[in-house]
């Protein structure tokens, strides 16, 4: 229900951001739609130890893989853009300490809003661009040996950039690079006390996130 959600609230944000887009345009509506394959390199975080098959573990990731993509934006300024992109990595869930164990398939999903932002001329042949965004990374596994997996659907953001290239004033192509850091967990770190005594002390967290990294390229189409 939580992951629902979560990715029904990045939706509707989403359709949001597009809505103010189109109110900026009185008289012109400026679209570009990108299809994208791409390579993603994928890190996992460390956990408490475990044991499968006499064999221990102590950190858990998804596997590296191909992926593929789509990309929405609708251009509010000659230079800002806002819209959605959508990913799926193509993964397996991954035990590791030493020796790495693939336990199943899993599919990595990205949801984010984001803001491109594009320079140079609407004209130009070639404009590199820019991005941000907000959104979540879903993590759903197959089953394991007839046992079902719960997926997992986490808060990321994701930055990146690249370059655009229009042969015509329709058709154009995009490569780019993005990482994708998505929040897993928070483990105690110690105790932090200030040399002050009335700011007291606190607990220090270590954060760990699981980190995709994306090399892709693809067609741009504009309306």
């Amino acid at each position: 229900m939580k992951n629902r959600t979560l990715v029904r609230s990045i939706s509707i944000l989403t359709l949001s951001f597009f809505a103010i887009a189109a109110s900026s345009f009185a008289q012109e509506k400026r679209v570009e739609i990108n299809p994208f394959f791409g390579y993603t390199f994928s890190d996992g975080v460390t956990v408490d130890p475990f044991t499968v098959d006499g064999k221990v573990y102590d950190s858990v990731n998804p596997t590296s893989g191909m992926t593929f993509g789509v990309q929405f934006g609708v251009f509010v300024t000659e230079n800002m853009e806002v819209g959605f992109l959508y990913s799926r990595q193509g993964s397996k869930l991954e035990a590791k300490n030493g020796t790495s164990r693939e336990f199943t398939d899993m599919s990595v999903d990205n949801y984010h809003a984001i803001f491109t932002y594009n320079f140079g001329e609407e004209e130009t042949v070639a404009r590199p661009f820019i991005f941000g965004g907000v959104g979540a990374t879903s993590f759903v596994p197959s089953d394991i040996e007839g046992t079902s997996i719960d997926g997992e659907t986490r808060f990321s953001s994701t930055w990146g950039g690249g370059v655009k290239v229009y042969p015509s004033q329709t058709v154009g192509f995009t490569a780019m690079a993005r990482w994708t850091p998505t929040y897993i967990k928070s483990d105690p770190a110690g105790i932090w006390c200030s040399p002050y005594w009335f700011y007291g002390c606190y607990v220090v967290a270590d954060t760990q996130y699981s980190n995709q990294f994306e090399l892709s390229g693809g067609l741009t189409l504009r309306f």
